[in-house]
């Protein structure tokens, strides 16, 4: 039987956050003594965040955020796995949960109706619909809806820019979506500020729609954020769109270039994954900087010497710094 000792959680919430350093520091000590690892954002907008953790801690995280009143209402995506999915956590502020160059914007105040994943289904097909992706290249190229309107982004701060390419869709339904739900939360009130009137995002995102949908006519796999790096979500009619990097065949297997100078996304075919050693060119290769490959291409950052309790104190006695 498959191990589900472990939980993932995929989140966001847009909330006012008065002192986000403070909470920062609160949110992280809590991660720490509940053995929640991942990659969490803090700032004066919100929450967002991919943590693992045993399924019993990460309730007591789901528990801590809900149990604060700004929280509430956020929404986790949760998957089951055999592991923990990151080797350790890091909280970080930063201005915005997910960098849009939108900051302006406030998805509590205006954003696009929210579909959930059923209604999206049903509407996605209709003739005066554009299913729009909002994510970066490559993560589009990996996996996308059928028919889905994709633009050519390196990053989701370049979103805003691509919109004016889109001025002969304002008579349209559109339909954001994305991984999880949040940069639609951002796109759609884009969008809506600048004249679109008939504006929707895929509440949830991709994983949700896999999840309660059954993933149908989403192509190919969804790039996510943690030590998976693609995960299924077709259950009803799968299909591989994309090719390998180094050989052109069909392929789903998502790998960082082992290369670290270079540690593009790709997909590269197992074949080639060790004919290549883990590189996506042979200048890859040959560079110094590669790192050992040892199947997956997926490269841990350099743990050696790290302390979660690095720069905390704690509330009860400040006076002791964590070193």
């Amino acid at each position: 039987m498959e191990n589900t000792d472990y939980q993932i959680l995929l989140y966001y919430c847009y909330a006012k956050i008065e002192n986000p350093e403070e909470y920062r520091e609160e949110h992280h000590l809590f991660c720490v003594e509940n053995n929640i690892r991942g990659r969490i954002i803090i700032s004066d907008e919100g929450l967002n965040g991919t943590a693992s953790g045993l399924v019993e801690d990460c309730q007591k995280y789901m528990d801590f955020i809900h149990s604060d009143p700004r929280f509430a209402k956020t929404e986790f995506k949760i998957d089951s796995f055999d592991k923990h999915a990151f080797t350790k956590i890091h909280v970080r502020y930063k201005p915005e949960i997910v960098h849009s160059s939108l900051r302006h914007l406030d998805p509590n105040v205006k954003t696009g109706k929210h579909l959930e994943p059923k209604e999206f289904k049903a509407l996605k097909d209709q003739e005066d619909v554009v299913i729009l992706d909002v994510r970066s290249n490559y993560e589009h190229e990996l996996g996308h809806f059928k028919n889905a309107l994709r633009l050519d982004i390196d990053n989701f701060r370049d979103f805003p820019e691509k919109v004016k390419e889109l001025e002969h869709l304002k008579n349209k339904k559109v339909l954001t979506y994305c991984t999880g739900g949040i940069k639609c939360e951002k796109a759609s009130a884009f969008l809506l500020e600048q004249g679109f009137e008939d504006v929707y995002q895929l509440h949830g995102g991709i994983i949700k729609y896999g999840m309660e949908a059954g993933g149908e006519d989403f192509e190919g796999k969804c790039y996510v954020f943690d030590n998976r790096i693609a995960v299924e979500v077709n259950k009803v009619n799968p299909k591989v769109i994309s090719t390998c990097h180094v050989c052109g065949t069909n392929s789903d297997r998502m790998v960082n270039c082992s290369n670290s100078t270079c540690n593009a996304h790709v997909p590269i075919c197992e074949e080639c994954g060790w004919k290549m050693e883990g590189a996506c060119s042979e200048e890859c290769k040959e560079n110094p900087e590669k790192r050992p490959y040892d199947g997956t291409g997926y490269y841990q950052k350099n743990t050696n010497g790290y302390n979660p309790y690095k720069g905390l104190y704690r509330k009860s006695d400040k006076a002791e710094i964590l070193k």
